[in-house]
């Protein structure tokens, strides 16, 4: 609304401002940018007509349109990451609330060094405890304590901790107006706790040969914080993924031109008798007043003679 209204020296003026604003945000061979580059020395020597002035108005309401949907990509991913978040870290709760009630149903306790016919006694150790010389036959889950769960999701969370810390040196500041890579940070503190319960779990059912058997408490808590810092293993893409849209803020993708957009960046001889020339594709939207072309016009008006005709070459 402003263009619309202000004198033709200030829009003049505010064209270069435009231009940068819209090759940020704009395709380069969008048509509003590739017609804007074209008429920009037009506009800024003073040489603007109500059309430039049209044009000046359509195309930075499309970067600033470009610009929104950029930074709705941005809030649509943080709020995915808040709502995944808030949805491991309630699952987690959950199994150490279940935990706390029925120790036994979710047991992380094991029996190592189990002999057949030793009559000695088992050892059962536990993340919270461990029992020595326990009676042959006893059941490992039944000594199975309320705190076991929550502290092997804290040994899983601590472990989590320190891969967000190792993770911060790729971080990088953004002036986007949501904090995704601090959602994506925070998303990793619940799926280590998770992730720590589901290793243990898969080493209790022998799911991995040659670790069923932890000897003792320090062994399943480390194997806790192992399995908690081993999450960045399906996280990390989650991090990609937010430094890839941040870094599709105020910059533009090139797209594969189709005819209709390739139409206008025709480059036509005005004023002459010959027929339109071929397809010119300017970089970046850069009009014929930008790049090595300025120079080859200079050259040929500086071969032309005092009466506007060229020197003939000699024989």
């Amino acid at each position: 609304m402003l263009l619309q209204l202000v004198s033709d020296e200030e829009a003049a003026g505010r064209a270069s401002e435009v231009m940068a604003l819209v090759k940020d945000h704009l395709e380069t061979d969008d048509p509003r940018r590739v017609r804007l580059a074209r008429r920009l020395r037009s506009i800024i020597s003073g040489e603007i007509s109500p059309s430039d002035r049209d044009l000046m108005v359509r195309a930075l309401d499309a970067a600033y349109n470009a610009l929104d949907d950029e930074l709705a990509r941005v809030r649509s991913l943080r709020n995915i990451l808040w709502t995944a978040t808030f949805l491991v870290l309630l699952g987690a709760a959950g199994l150490a609330v279940y935990g706390w009630f029925f120790p036994q149903s979710l047991s992380m306790c094991f029996t190592p060094k189990v002999n057949p016919g030793d009559t000695s006694g088992i050892d059962v150790v536990c993340p919270t405890a461990e029992y020595p010389n326990e009676k042959v036959g006893t059941p490992a889950s039944s000594l199975a304590q309320q705190r076991d769960i929550l502290t092997v999701e804290i040994a899983g969370l601590a472990g989590a901790a320190l891969t967000v810390i190792a993770s911060l040196r790729h971080i990088r500041g953004t002036d986007a107006p949501y904090m995704l890579p601090l959602a994506s940070a925070v998303l990793k503190f619940p799926t280590g706790a998770l992730s720590a319960f589901l290793g243990l779990l898969l080493i209790r059912g022998a799911f991995v040969p040659g670790l069923s058997d932890l000897d003792s408490r320090a062994q399943v808590l480390g194997w806790a914080a192992a399995f908690g810092a081993a999450q960045h293993l399906v996280t990390r893409l989650v991090d990609d993924r937010a430094q890839m849209t941040l870094s599709e803020v105020g910059r533009t993708t090139d797209v594969m031109i189709d005819p209709e957009r390739a139409a206008v960046r025709e480059h036509s001889v005005l004023g002459g008798t010959g027929a339109p020339g071929p397809p010119t594709a300017f970089q970046d939207g850069a009009g014929p007043h930008e790049g090595p072309q300025e120079g080859t016009h200079e050259g040929e008006r500086a071969d032309e003679g005092a009466d506007g005709s060229r020197p003939r070459a000699g024989p």
